[in-house]
């Protein structure tokens, strides 16, 4: 039986040489450092990674190589699917689940339009389901087309089909996570939460993990919380407080900042993106992250000693 571990799952970000192409060296150094960091599986294909400005040649190459670099050390999932049509997205959805990938994730937005009930979107899950037989499945609460929040209900029924394992959740909302967590109880359904401002009280009441755009940061305090919060539970909540404020920088220039974060780690990555205007960024944001480096790495620093 197939299973997805707790823990911290980046939403991994794409680096680019000059020519604005996929960089693979560098793409390899930033598997290895998350590896290093400690980090439990990769989401490999998803906003973070700007899939909506990849080509599906692009999107095929990007999953097939993480999982290829990360050689069964950990999981790797991913999604990919961005066409408006459900013939399409299938179309994109087999040629991402040939790429060799642990699980794939669905984008709840493109299960059904904008105000369509959820038997639209358990229409469309069926017949994925049926098209792409073999492959372990998760569904991504992703931002775009438009946020698309799985109700309880819908969630009970994709775990019920033994096909689900991972839920990225973005509702940012304690009571509704419950009641999901809940719907999915004793099933192989795990939810990881993407907010980093709740994340320890959904740990309390049974979030598998942390699955969001601050583990392209700092991952290893992700990593310690998750470990850790059981039994050090005044340095978990200190560093819960840490985390939930240091997340507002994913409203400054993302992913342009993640990667001025990883280029101060120490990795050759360009600040090249084909989502955001690079010439935006500016010296204020570039302090800012230089700051958030500085406390994380302190703070770090005091959790290992």
């Amino acid at each position: 039986m197939y299973n997805i571990p707790d823990g911290v799952w980046p939403t991994m970000i794409t680096p680019y040489t000059e020519d604005n192409k996929i960089d693979y060296n560098c793409l390899e150094e930033l598997i290895e450092w998350y590896i290093k960091k400690g980090v439990n599986g990769l989401f490999a294909v998803c906003q973070s990674s700007e899939m909506f400005f990849l080509s599906l040649d692009e999107r095929v190459e990007l999953a097939r190589f993480v999982k290829k670099v990360t050689n069964g050390r950990i999981p790797v999932i991913a999604s990919g699917h961005i066409s408006e049509s459900m013939e399409d997205q299938i179309y994109e959805l087999k040629a991402m689940a040939d790429t060799g990938i642990d699980a794939l994730v669905l984008i709840s937005g493109n299960l059904a339009p904008k105000g369509e009930l959820d038997c639209t979107a358990k229409r469309n899950i069926e017949t994925i389901l049926k098209e792409i037989p073999d492959i372990p499945m998760g569904i991504y609460e992703c931002p775009l087309p438009y946020k698309r929040i799985i109700s309880p209900e819908l969630l009970s029924w994709c775990a019920s089909t033994g096909r689900f394992y991972f839920l990225k959740d973005t509702c940012r909302n304690i009571s509704l996570i419950e009641s999901k967590i809940e719907s999915v109880k004793n099933t192989k359904l795990k939810i990881f939460n993407a907010n980093a401002a709740t994340l320890l009280e959904t740990l309390k009441i049974g979030a598998a993990g942390y699955s969001g755009v601050m583990a392209n940061f700092h991952p290893e305090l992700y990593v310690w919380l998750i470990e850790n919060w059981r039994t050090k539970q005044e340095e978990a909540q200190k560093l819960q407080h840490f985390l939930g404020l240091s997340s507002a920088i994913e409203y400054q220039l993302y992913p342009i900042n993640a990667k001025y974060y990883l280029k101060l780690e120490g990795l050759d990555i360009r600040l090249k993106c084909r989502s955001r205007d690079m010439s935006l960024f500016d010296q204020s944001n570039e302090i800012e992250v230089e700051d958030l480096h500085y406390l994380s790495k302190a703070y770090s620093d005091s959790l290992n000693h």
